[in-house]
């Protein structure tokens, strides 16, 4: 539930606007005079959006925006006001209002700039993604510098090893056939048998898991592999159970 901070003097429209946006869902404090709103908005709240009438006694509503942006450069301010002068609406606006809406207007215009002023600020506050990135557990893939990291471990990985683990963790939580780790990760057209999988599962384990407590790389009997967090698995335990230990003429990472 948004908490908004409602700062107007005039009883009738402060009560309308109260019911009309907590019929909406919206938690609504409300004041009425510049001097008190500024301290609500001020006393460490989290105020998600605040509508701030002009004229206000005690202390203007231009006055209390400065003294508000002094502090909070981030929380959405509306002001709401029955000056419609452009010099008006634009000295509201440099100094740090996001909207500005004239009296008397529209109920349901000032709930769609609320709606679109907290989507902004929500969009906002999101942590900024990282397409480069992959994670699982505790382990951190950077595709860019092929970087592999584990509790602060930095892990070496050769080409076929990092993108067999590219591949596990874009895939985490599914269980991947052996068959299909050759085609994503050797290609269609690699010829052999698929006991490599297996081989390069094991060099894998020996890396990413061995030196942990957390085990990633499971093995699901007579299907293939999964990657996903289990503290209780033991490595050998799964290869030897699963029938995958290498063969005697495994070959070298490559």
């Amino acid at each position: 539930m948004s908490r908004i901070l409602l700062i107007e003097d005039e009883e009738r429209i402060a009560r309308v606007l109260q019911l009309e946006l907590e019929h909406e869902g919206y938690e609504v404090h409300t004041r009425s005079d510049g001097r008190s709103g500024l301290n609500t908005a001020l006393d460490g709240s989290d105020w998600e959006l605040i509508l701030l009438d002009v004229m206000l006694p005690e202390l203007s509503g231009l006055e209390v925006l400065r003294r508000i942006r002094q502090v909070n450069a981030s929380i959405p301010i509306i002001l709401l006001t029955a000056r419609d002068a452009v010099r008006d609406r634009v000295s509201g606006l440099d100094q740090g209002a996001n909207d500005y809406v004239t009296k008397p207007f529209a109920t349901i215009e000032l709930l769609a700039r609320i709606r679109s002023l907290l989507r902004q600020r929500s969009l906002q506050e999101q942590p900024a993604e990282q397409p480069h990135l992959l994670k699982v557990d505790d382990l951190t893939m950077d595709l860019k510098s092929r970087a592999v990291v584990r509790e602060g471990i930095p892990i070496e990985l050769t080409p076929t090893e990092f993108d067999l683990l590219r591949f596990l963790i874009q895939h985490q939580d599914e269980v991947m056939s052996r068959e299909q780790i050759i085609s994503e990760v050797w290609g269609y057209d690699f010829v052999g048998d698929t006991n490599v999988v297996d081989v390069y599962i094991r060099y894998l384990r020996q890396k990413v898991d061995k030196p942990f407590s957390c085990k990633l790389i499971q093995t699901i009997r007579g299907v293939g592999y999964l990657l996903k967090c289990d503290s209780s698995s033991s490595n050998k335990d799964s290869e030897e159970a699963a029938g995958d230990a290498p063969p005697k003429d495994e070959q070298k990472p490559i």
